[in-house]
């Protein structure tokens, strides 16, 4: 009666045990680990522990005891027991995915823990084989085969373009996979077919496979597509000039592009095989025009430029050394020619004209080195004249100013003339200074110690002819006396102005009495008038004397 009590109860665990049945996976090749109880602790009362499966037992352990193995199969030599009870199974292959159980004997009840067990194998690898040899826009290809070899279970293959998934859609994608088992060990080997219809981006396009997070090496294929443009390109490092090469270079965007063109260059066709450029050389003004390129077998696709070459002429009149007479005019030509807008800039012995010069009537100073200086954008064009003014030398101005000790003189002498003038002065003295020559001008100057009043001549000469000029130089107490003579001489001329006032007063009066003694009127008014008159006139010739004296 007690056992068939037992036997209930027992009953009743393995069947609760089986329904909650747990599953480990275990890795193919790999010593794998059935744990007992799910890993829980053994019971205090322990007296054995068991595994088995549904071919027999495997081995068990008493309590305080070294696990004896009892399989006889395949198991004998790879199986084992670890220290909390797991069952360890080394080698695992496909052949121990099974149920294996586990017995526990603690005290009065015995208690049996099923595990399934299932072997899970990666893919040795994932390559991409029977590679097209390239694509096609538009024509569906047979990409490549997609292969992961040895895997449990069957792997799942997904098709990447630059690391993004390709999702069959039948039309520009076909995606076909196929399952392959191994007779000897079970394992299944994936295949799966990519048909791939390209586009013109898929140029470059990295294509991968992978399964399980294991992705094969990226490949790249060949594109190919017809021509459905073409460019015109002229290859200049600015703008074209007179002299210039202009190579053309015609681009088409098919793949592989076209090697051989046509260039029409001014009307004449030129046939150019195995490149895409010609250099038209030595471009003149007369090369400015429409250029075309065009594929050599579909004639209407071509494409075409205008070139314009940039061109500027120049001519200076008068040019080199232009030698001319003081007075005389010049007439100054300057002719362009240009493909653009000039600017036109002129200088004089380096220094920046204003505006263009004008010679109506050369002066001295017009003598110089001329440049003018043409540009159109990058091209620049310059031209000079040197023109040089000759003539008989003339003195513009002559002075004498007093040294700083007050004894000596400075005499200045400032001329005109080309060729330079020689300056010479009528008598001898010390620090002789003479500034530069520049337009034509020149300026001495001569320090003296007059001891006596004197007349100083400056001269100056060339090959042309001379010029002189005098100047006074006193001595200094002369010079101080030159105020007061001034002042006499302003007097004395008042005077001669009274008297000759007085004087022909006088006469007026005399002949007024001439006339009344014709008339035989009485002249006692008229003589006393005449005396007072005379005396006046003494008093003031005293008077102005008297001045002049002081």
């Amino acid at each position: 009666m007690h056992f068939s009590i037992c036997l209930c109860a027992l009953f009743v665990a393995i069947v609760n045990q089986v329904s909650g049945m747990d599953t480990v996976i275990g890795l193919y090749g790999e010593t794998v680990e059935v744990p007992c109880n799910n890993g829980a602790p053994k019971p205090k009362d322990l007296f054995m522990t068991k595994w088995k499966y549904d071919n027999g037992d495997l081995l068990t352990q008493l309590k305080d005891q070294e696990a004896s193995v009892i399989a006889t199969d395949k198991y004998k030599d790879r199986v084992s027991m670890a220290e909390n009870s797991s069952l360890l199974i080394a080698a695992a292959t496909l052949k121990d995915e099974k149920t294996f159980t586990c017995m526990v004997v603690a005290g009065t009840d015995i208690s049996e823990y099923p595990v399934k067990l299932l072997i899970h194998k990666a893919p040795t690898g994932v390559e991409i084989t029977a590679l097209a040899a390239e694509l096609e826009i538009g024509k569906p290809t047979q990409l490549g085969q997609c292969s992961a070899p040895d895997a449990n279970p069957a792997a799942s293959i997904t098709w990447f373009k630059n690391k993004k998934p390709l999702v069959a859609d039948g039309e520009g994608i076909i995606i076909s996979s196929n399952v392959k088992v191994d007779e000897v060990t079970g394992l299944t080997t994936t295949s799966s077919t990519l048909q791939y219809t390209a586009e013109k981006g898929d140029t470059g396009a990295l294509f991968t496979c992978g399964a399980l997070n294991v992705l094969s090496s990226p490949v790249s294929f060949t594109v190919t597509y017809p021509t459905e443009r073409v460019s015109l390109h002229v290859i200049s490092k600015g703008p074209l000039m007179e002299g210039d090469n202009v190579t053309l270079k015609c681009k088409a965007d098919g793949n592989p592009p076209p090697t051989s063109f046509n260039f029409h260059i001014k009307g004449e066709v030129v046939k150019v095989e195995n490149s895409d450029s010609y250099t038209v050389t030595d471009v003149t003004r007369d090369s400015t025009g429409e250029y075309k390129c065009s594929i050599i077998d579909n004639a209407k696709m071509e494409d075409s430029k205008n070139i314009t070459i940039n061109y500027l002429d120049m001519n200076l009149s008068p040019s080199g050394k232009v030698l001319k007479s003081v007075g005389e005019s010049l007439a100054l030509t300057l002719q362009t020619d240009a493909s653009g807008e000039l600017k036109v800039s002129w200088t004089k012995d380096n220094g920046k004209l204003d505006i263009r010069p004008k010679f109506d009537k050369l002066t001295f100073s017009d003598s110089g080195k001329y440049e003018v200086v043409v540009t159109m954008g990058a091209l620049i064009k310059k031209a000079y004249f040197e023109l040089v003014v000759e003539g008989v030398p003339v003195i513009r101005r002559v002075a004498k100013q007093r040294g700083e000790d007050g004894q000596h003189k400075v005499l200045t002498c400032e001329a005109e003339g080309s060729p330079k003038p020689t300056v010479a002065w009528s008598i001898n003295g010390t620090s002789a200074d003479e500034s530069p020559y520049v337009n034509g001008k020149i300026t001495h100057k001569l320090t003296i110690v007059p001891t006596v009043n004197l007349t100083v001549i400056c001269t100056v000469s060339n090959e042309f002819g001379q010029d002189t000029r005098a100047i006074n130089v006193s001595t200094y107490s002369s010079d101080e006396g030159d105020t007061t003579k001034l002042v006499v001489g302003v007097i004395v001329g008042l005077l001669l102005a009274t008297v000759v006032v007085g004087l022909a007063y006088w006469l007026y009066m005399k002949k007024s009495k001439q006339g009344s003694w014709k008339t035989g009127e009485k002249e006692d008014g008229s003589t006393e008038e005449s005396n007072k008159l005379e005396e006046k006139i003494e008093e003031k010739l005293e008077e102005n004397s008297q001045k002049v004296e002081v």
